[in-house]
């Protein structure tokens, strides 16, 4: 667990990562630099959940070094599906991180929800639902190694 006190916020007791693969944490289906590491490490702390249309077919060769569990969700709308799932981890205990709009409802829906300007761009609808903006995924997971940046950016 990853135990976070936010000043003016109150205290997020995080047990769960979720993350949304291509455009988040991959660029056309293959893994960005920085995350398998950074991923592994929060993988002491927080159960990682990896979820992806897969539609580049790589999602689980690219992810096969890492701590966590790779869910590929049913043809079609992936946001519902992605809304339950958070649903069903509890959502007080979550924290996601996405860039588009089938993330919109996730990142809502978590304790904390953190999104990506990564090289795929970001959906304005998933902005607008997130907690924390960062530039790219290794900064968002920065965040949650290093929670004191987290404290500075949220608090009031």
């Amino acid at each position: 667990m990853l135990a976070v006190e936010i000043p003016g916020r109150g205290r997020l007791e995080l047990e769960h990562l979720v993350l949304d693969f291509n455009g988040t944490m991959a660029c056309d289906g293959k893994l960005l630099p920085g995350v398998e590491e950074r991923l592994n490490a929060l993988a002491d702390v927080l159960t990682v959940h990896i979820l992806t249309a897969d539609t580049f077919g790589t999602a689980a060769q690219a992810c096969r070094g890492i701590k966590a569990t790779v869910h590929v969700l049913e043809p079609g709308e992936g946001a519902g599906q992605k809304e339950r799932f958070i649903a069903r981890l509890g959502p007080e205990r979550t924290v996601t991180v996405g860039n588009g709009t089938n993330d919109t409802l996730m990142l809502g829906k978590a304790a904390l929800g953190i999104i990506v300007l990564g090289p795929e761009g970001t959906s304005v609808k998933a902005l607008l639902a997130a907690d924390v903006v960062v530039s790219n995924i290794c900064d968002g997971l920065d965040l949650l190694l290093h929670p004191k940046r987290l404290v500075a950016t949220l608090r009031l």
